[in-house]
This record gives structure tokens, sequence and C-alpha cells, in this order.
């Protein structure tokens, strides 16, 4: 049978107990006081002697304010301190120290200051006790001012040089953000004692300067350049610099700091082995950490909690359930929110929603869904596995949806395409934050959904909300994709003029920024100021030299970049092997690509042969890019042949299209674009009916071919151009503006390319077709709305043609204006007549 506990309070005076009442109760009172094991005991014995009237009695009410203070319990505590002032008691100094230590203990710390305002405004006495706790009060509660204030009146009652009061000053320091003050503090002292080094180590930590923590820790315990020698430290102080290394991820540190603990032998109580743990598992070393792990007997549930988040941050998913199936499973303690938290997160990244319901339903037995962090983790879980009416279900369910509750949700949506029902779910909100309108334009990027993205940056501006680093990265890539340069010049302003800090991420994106807007040397200004540049920043950089065209400084850079230590990654190499095969540098794209598997140990994907092929057909070596796609050790894909393909095309070998055709007939690839190029060849030919096959197969597969297109910027706005694009509310002047711009060029010597029209048409409607492609709508449309001077930046989705291409070198000659258009391949800087590609492209 089940054993029944009694529960019920007996009296804690028997008759024999009972005090007479010509007696002092000094020491029946503290024996019976100590004795009290919860309120009710102790409100009990105080109706006792109140009943037998000693409730007066000073030194009976002073050990009743302290064990009602003990036990939190201060509103009785008040009320016998209440009583105790009626009788004239003298020694208030103790009674208003163990108030005021009573409301710290008990979380009420404006009450705790208030105690401590009536002793100053009855000029109560302060004792050695009295400042250290009103500075611990201070601290805790984050108020800053109100510690200077107390610390002044110590200074004045001549406790300037008390080491218990220092020792408080720097704590308050340390938890208010101000560590710099705290050290000067410190440094001042002329006794110190283990509270002191703890106090600053733990500002150091709290003020995210984990390293400054580890290095006064070593001066503490090796006494280097102190008269008081080497000071031992304490679990509290280890706890600190172990938190301090976990930070840092130094496992070489943490092996130092737990050598120390051992040479010692420092005893290892159940919070220093939870932060031993974390402290491994956060340096990476998962094995040592498991170890320590599995040695304790005693695990509680902060450890399994710390041994579960770190797994799952780590992506250990597997190794996370294994921990939580043993404390299911072998009487471990019960699991909590933060465990909770953890389980869901695993079943998040596992994409197991199976897991993560069970996760659900643990949460709804135990009552743990009014905890919004549990219930934002399940809609993130939920969203995430796909499940979106679940995530719905869980937010119409909680009682109280905070502003993150409606963030994930929102963040959920986007991240499923479902955008539709992100914007009303944001329309819809009661409260929005920075996050809210972060999360909005991020996921309208990742959509692809450039110019909406740019919108809602405009209107997030005009409701006064300032931008942070994160707002920038994504409205940076935005414009980026667009190509607005203007706006690309706006942007840099604008984080100026309100002193964004540029880190390496929102300086890359920023690189990245004016690089596709066809901006080298902005792109190369923000590189060059940059104090740090990972690998990122290095590849941003070179893709800048890229684009332009500039093979040579690319490749520079390249090797600057490897020169200062920075590891390339697969990354860095696609965009040096682009600007080699841009600038036609061959021989040291070949150089490049060697490096890349025998020094550098990097596999090339089918990505980097790409760009081989590329550069090599560009070179018109078309055999050896042949061998490249013979001997790759994997298929190669759409992209491969296209760039192949496009080679044949550009330098007439029908021998090497032929090929091709073959083998992309036998891999029948669905991509839009080699299909295209096939077609594009045919009617090079003059094969028309191959043509026409081509396209039925598109047609019978569902391939759709992308419409060419293209994008000027103009005062702002963005105004996008289709081929023969009737539809502009300038297209009547546009129109006259193409046939005076076709008139000129003509008479410099202009000769219209009709190979460039793949339908079977006379010649007088190819040229038709030809004299409205979309980039020489946009050409026309810019030269009527610019001034003369005035840069005009064209962005096309598809690669230009060779009509197009010599159309803006003489427009560029004819006109005297700089012309900039990125197609899907690369810039072309068009000026007096040249390209910037030198008809390598």
């Amino acid at each position: 049978m089940a054993t029944t506990l009694n529960l019920s309070v007996p009296p804690l005076l028997s008759t024999t107990q009972q005090p007479q009442s010509t007696q002092t109760p000094t020491t029946t009172t503290t024996n019976l006081l100590q004795s009290c094991e919860n309120l009710n005991q102790i409100k009990q014995l105080h109706a006792h002697f109140t009943k037998h009237g000693y409730n007066q009695h000073p030194s009976f009410l002073t050990k009743l304010i302290t064990k009602y203070s003990e036990t939190g319990s201060m509103k009785y505590a008040q009320i016998a301190f209440d009583n105790l002032r009626k009788e004239g008691y003298s020694n208030f100094t103790y009674v208003y120290n163990v108030l005021i230590k009573g409301y710290w203990l008990a979380g009420l710390f404006y009450e705790a200051l208030l105690v401590f305002a009536r002793m100053v405004g009855e000029s109560v006495e302060f004792d050695g006790y009295t400042f250290p706790l009103v500075l611990s009060v201070c601290a805790k509660d984050g108020r800053f001012s109100e510690g200077v204030q107390v610390m002044g009146l110590a200074l004045k009652w001549g406790f300037g040089d008390d080491v218990f009061v220092l020792n408080s000053l720097i704590h308050l320091y340390g938890e208010c953000g101000e560590v710099g003050k705290a050290r000067k503090v410190f440094d001042k002292m002329s006794e110190r004692n283990l509270v002191s080094w703890t106090c600053l180590i733990n500002g150091y930590v709290r003020s995210e300067k984990a390293e400054e923590a580890v290095k006064l820790f070593f001066e503490m315990t090796e006494g280097a350049g102190e008269e008081e020698g080497a000071v031992v430290p304490n679990s509290v102080t280890m706890v600190c610099v172990l938190s301090a290394c976990a930070k840092l991820g130094d496992l070489g540190l943490a092996e130092r700091v737990y050598g120390y603990i051992e040479k010692v032998g420092l005893k290892v109580n159940t919070v220093m082995v939870n932060a031993v743990v974390d402290m491994y598992m956060k340096c990476g070393s998962m094995g040592k950490a498991k170890r320590l792990f599995e040695e304790c007997v005693d695990r509680n549930l902060v450890l399994y909690n710390t041994v579960l988040s770190n797994y799952v941050r780590n992506g250990m998913v597997r190794e996370a359930l294994e921990v939580l199936a043993e404390m299911l499973s072998h009487g471990g303690p019960r699991p909590d929110r933060v465990t909770l938290l953890s389980s869901i997160s695993a079943s998040t990244e596992m994409a197991d929603v199976y897991f993560g319901k069970q996760c659900h339903a643990y949460v709804l037995r135990n009552g743990l869904e009014n905890w919004d962090s549990i219930s934002n983790a399940m809609i993130d879980m939920y969203m995430k596995c796909g499940s979106q009416e679940w995530a719905c279900r869980v937010f119409d369910q909680m009682s109280n949806k905070t502003v993150v509750s409606w963030n994930s949700l929102i963040a959920g949506f986007l991240r499923n395409g479902d955008v539709e029902e992100a914007c009303k779910t944001f329309n819809d909100m009661p409260e929005s934050d920075l996050v809210s309108w972060n999360t909005m334009i991020g996921g309208l990027v990742q959509q692809s959904m450039f110019e909406d993205a740019i919108h809602l940056f405009r209107v997030m501006q005009n409701e006064g909300i300032k931008a942070d680093r994160v707002t920038m990265v994504s409205v940076a890539s935005a414009c980026g994709y667009l190509g607005a340069n203007d706006l690309a010049k706006w942007i840099y302003i604008y984080i100026e003029k309100y002193e964004i800090y540029l880190d390496m991420q929102l300086s890359t994106a920023l690189v990245d920024m004016f690089a596709r807007c066809g901006d080298p040397a902005n792109a190369m200004k923000v590189f060059n100021k940059m104090k740090e540049r990972d690998v990122s920043a290095w590849t941003a950089a070179i893709g800048a030299m890229a684009m332009e065209g500039n093979g040579k400084r690319a490749i520079e850079l390249f090797y600057e970049m490897l020169r200062e230590g920075v590891e390339p990654d697969h990354v860095v190499f696609v965009a040096v092997l682009t600007a080699c095969s841009h600038g036609g540098l061959v021989g040291e794209g070949m150089e490049i690509f060697r490096r890349m598997k025998e020094i550098h140990g990097i596999s090339p994907q089918i990505v980097h042969y790409g760009c081989i092929v590329d550069m090599l057909g560009r070179a018109g070596l078309l055999k050896e890019a042949v061998d490249i796609i013979k001997n790759m050790p994997m298929e190669p894909n759409d992209a491969v042949w296209g760039a192949f393909l496009a080679a044949c095309k550009m330098h007439k070998n029908d021998e090497m299209a032929t090929y091709a055709i073959d083998m992309i007939s036998e891999s029948s690839p669905d991509k839009a674009g080699i299909h295209v190029l096939l077609s594009n060849i045919y009617a090079l030919r003059g094969k028309w009916t191959d043509v026409a096959k081509v396209r039925m197969s598109m047609k019978e597969r569902g391939i759709k071919k992308n419409p060419g297109s293209s994008s000027i910027e103009v005062n702002g706005n963005i105004h996008e151009f289709t081929s023969g694009d009737e539809f502009h509310p300038e297209h009547h002047n546009i129109c006259l503006m193409l046939d005076e711009m076709n008139c000129r060029v003509r008479e410099a010597g202009h000769v219209p390319d009709l190979t460039n029209v793949f339908i079977d048409v006379d010649e007088q409607e190819k040229e038709f077709a030809l004299n409205r492609h979309s980039e020489k709508i946009a050409m026309a449309y810019g030269l009527i709305s610019t001034t003369q001077g005035h840069p005009i930046r064209i962005v096309k989705n598809l690669r230009m043609c060779s009509d197009c291409h010599s159309f803006a070198k003489f427009v560029s000659k004819v006109y005297d204006r700089h012309i900039v258009v990125r197609d899907n391949n690369r810039f072309h800087f068009f000026q007096g007549g040249l390209c910037s590609c030198g008809d390598y492209w």
C-alpha cells in the first residue's frame, strides 16, 4: 500500500511549553521560531504570543520580523515591524537591515529601497551591513543611478574603504554594464578578498568580455603582481570562469581551466559539473562532455537540460533524443519547459512532425501550453514541418499572443511561400516590432519579391521605424537583385546617417549590392574599408571584379585572400573561375582549378566544371571543353551543356553542336534554357522543321520559355519592359526615340544582325522584331527620361543578344552616354562605342 503523508500542522505549544506571563520569552521564542517550518506555523506562534500579551516585546518582535523575512512573508514582517516601532525600540538599524534583506530576497526591490529611504528620512544609523545590502538591491534591479547615490551616502558615512561595500559596488557596476568603472574600483582597493575577484570576473562575463574574465582568473590564481599572493577560488568563481570559457569556445583554454580545478582539488558540486559540461560542449569537445555527464551520479534536471540544448544546438539530434529517452525511462527528473523547448527544437531539426506532436501532447498533459516560449516553439516546429494548419491551431489557442508569436507565424507563412497569408497576418497584428518588419522584408526577398520588399521598407520609414543592420542586409540584397544603383547609393547614405553598425555581414551585403548594380568602384570602396573580412567578403569582391570583366584584378584578390590566411571555400572558387572565364584567362583558370583539389583539398562540384567548360568554350577550345565534359566524375547537367552549346553557337561549330544535341537528346533535361538554345541553333542553320519539333516538345512537357524583359531605374522607380512592349504610359515617345536611335546608329555604321531573330519570317519582319527587343526599349526610355551625362543602367533577365550588344555600343557613342547592362551572365559597360567585355561574352 502507498504511504499516506500526514500534512496537518500540530500545535506548536504544549501546555508545558506555554511561557509564564511574568517571564521573558527570549529563549523560548528563539527555539520555537527556529522550529517553524512554514508560514502557517509562524502565524500560529505569533497569534499565541499575542494572546498572552508578548506581542509587544522588542526581542520577540525582532526575531519574528527576521523569521517572516526569511520566508518571504513581507506583509506580516511589516506588521510586526510597525508594532515594534510603537514600542520605541532603539536598535532599529538591525531591524531595517532585516527588512531590506527580506524584500530583496522576495524580489520586491522597490519596496526594499523604500525601507532604506525611510532609514535615511528617520536618520537611522547605518552599519557595515546596510550599504552592501542596498547596493545589492540596486544591482539586482538594474538601478544604476540609485546605486551611485547610495554609494555617495556610504562615502559620507565613512564606509568608502569597507571591502564589503566596495565588493557590492563592483557587483553593481558589473550588473549594470559598467565593467570599466568596476575595474577602477577594484584596482584602487587596498584590501581584496575572493568576493572582490569573483564580482569583477562575473562583471566581465556579463559584459561579453569573456577573454578579460579568464585573464583575471589566472591573475587571481597565480598571484601575478599581487602582494597578497594567489587566491583560491570557490565554486561561484569557477562557474563564472567556466561560463566565460564556454562563450569563447576555446577548447585549449577550457582544458587549462579544468586542469586547474583538478590540480588544486576543488570540490566539484552539481552546479560546477553543469558548467563544466556546458563549457566542453560549447567548445566542441562532445566526447569529454558526454563522459563527464555519464560519470555524474547526481544528474539533476539542469544538467539534463544543458546536455539536451547543446546537442540540439550542434545539430546532434539523435544524441539529444537518446538523453531524453534515458531521462524518461530510468527514473530521471521530470521534464520541464526547458526540456520541452529542446525536444521541440529537435523535432524541428529532424522535420519529424510525429515526434513534434508527441511533444505537443506532453505539453498539453502537463499544462505547459501557457508558456509563450513553448507555444512559439511549436508554431515554428509545425511551420517548418509543413503542417501550417497545426501551427495556426496552436496560435489560435494561445491565451496570450505575444509579438514573438505573431512573428513566428509570419515567418512560417513566408518560409512556406504563403506570402498572401503572411501579409494578412502582418496587417492584423495588434502591435508590431522591428523584428516583425525585418521578418516580412527578409521573407519577401527570399521569395524573390524584391520590389515589394523595397516598398515595404519605404512604408517602414514612413511610419518612423528605424531600421537596423538586419533590415539593411535584406534591403541591400533586394536592391542588388533589382540593379537599382541610385537606390543603392541612398541605402549606403542611410546606413551612414543613422550610424547602423557595419559588421562583416552587412558590409559584404553592400559589396555584393554595388557589384550587382554595376558600380564596382563603390563595391571596392566598401570592401577596402572593412577591418575584418571572411571568405564571403572576399567572394563578393572577387565577384564584383568578375562582373566588371576585370579578371586579372579578381585573380589578384584571390591570391591576396590566400596570403591573409583566409581558407577558400567552393563558392569563392566559382567566383574566381567565372572571372577567368569572362576575362579569357584560360591558363590562370586551369591553374586555379588544379590548385583547388591538389592544394586546398576541395573536390570540384558540377558548378566548377561548368565554369571550366564555359571558359574553354568562350576561348574556342571546344575539343578541350568536350574532354572536360567526358571526364567529369558526375553526369553533366543543363548548365554545363548550355555553356557548351552557347560556345558552339558563338564559334559557329556545327560539328560540336551536333554532338552536344545528340548527348542532350539522351539526357532530355527539362530546363527551358537548353531547349531554347537548341531551337536557336537549328534556326541559325535554317532547320525550321527541327525548330518546330523542339518547340512542340517544350509545349508537351509544359516547359515555358522565360520572356525577355529589361528594367531601368529612373527617379527611384523601376520600369520594366518586355520585347515589343506597348503598355508603358510613355509608349508613343519611346517609339519615336527608337526610330530616331535606329536612324542615327545606322548612319554611324550599325548593321542589324538578323541571325538573332529565330522565327521563319521575311527580313523586314525580322528587323522590326529585332528593333523591339526589351533592352532597346529600356535604352530609349532612359534617353528620354534622364539628363545628358546621367548613366543609363539596365537589368536584363536573359543573355544579351549580339545585335543589342552592337546596338548599345553605337548608342553610347552617338548619344555620348554611359550605358550599363546587366544580363543574366555578366555586366557590360558601354562607353564611346566600346564595351568593357571587349566583345568577349
